[in-house]
């Protein structure tokens, strides 16, 4: 890259506005051509949360957008915050949940739906299958066991994991990148 000092301002070399007009132009030619799999929203704790991921948790029930204005933002801090309580739960490694109890969930979610097929269809539409639908039960339960460990003041309890996840998001390795409306 060449950049030049002219007039006090940095400002690229002609061979470097060269290549990004070149770069510019392929990238338009192939952007008519592709194709949008799917949307990246945010990176939390190493973990990519997707347009996919959101909309898999709502029409799961897994997550719940609680009447906001903006029900993708409502779930998409949700799945960030639970992304960096579970590389905390990681850390401190609570018992793992019974099958019995990933079992229990699973049939939880299932009872949301009409019929099998519904339940199916919605798996289908979110891209996700029974086994990830298990995996994430799982993490779930892992997550209450972590929070009943570590925070056994009931009385309190809500204001503790408040601080606790202010904290967090605020050490936490987060880029979000939903804006609101696009």
């Amino acid at each position: 890259m060449e950049w030049q000092m002219a007039d006090g301002r940095w400002q690229m070399g002609g061979s470097l506005i060269c290549a990004l007009v070149c770069t510019s132009a392929l990238v338009c030619t192939s952007a008519a051509r592709a194709e949008t799999i799917d949307r990246v929203l945010a990176v939390a704790a190493g973990q990519v949360i997707t347009l996919t991921d959101v909309t898999a948790a709502r029409d799961l029930g897994l997550e719940l957008a609680d009447g906001a204005a903006d029900p993708v933002r409502a779930i998409l801090t949700k799945l960030i915050d639970r992304e960096l309580v579970l590389g905390e739960v990681d850390r401190y490694a609570p018992l793992e949940p019974t099958t019995a109890a990933v079992d229990r969930e699973v049939q939880r979610v299932r009872e949301r739906f009409a019929s099998s097929d519904a339940f199916d269809a919605a798996l289908a539409r979110s891209g996700i299958d029974e086994k990830h639908l298990r995996e994430t039960l799982r993490q779930n339960l892992r997550i209450v066991a972590y929070l009943n460990q570590r925070f056994t003041a009931q009385d309190r309890r809500q204001a503790l994991v408040d601080e606790w996840m202010t904290g967090l998001r605020r050490r936490g390795d987060v880029i979000d990148f939903y804006l609101s409306g696009r």
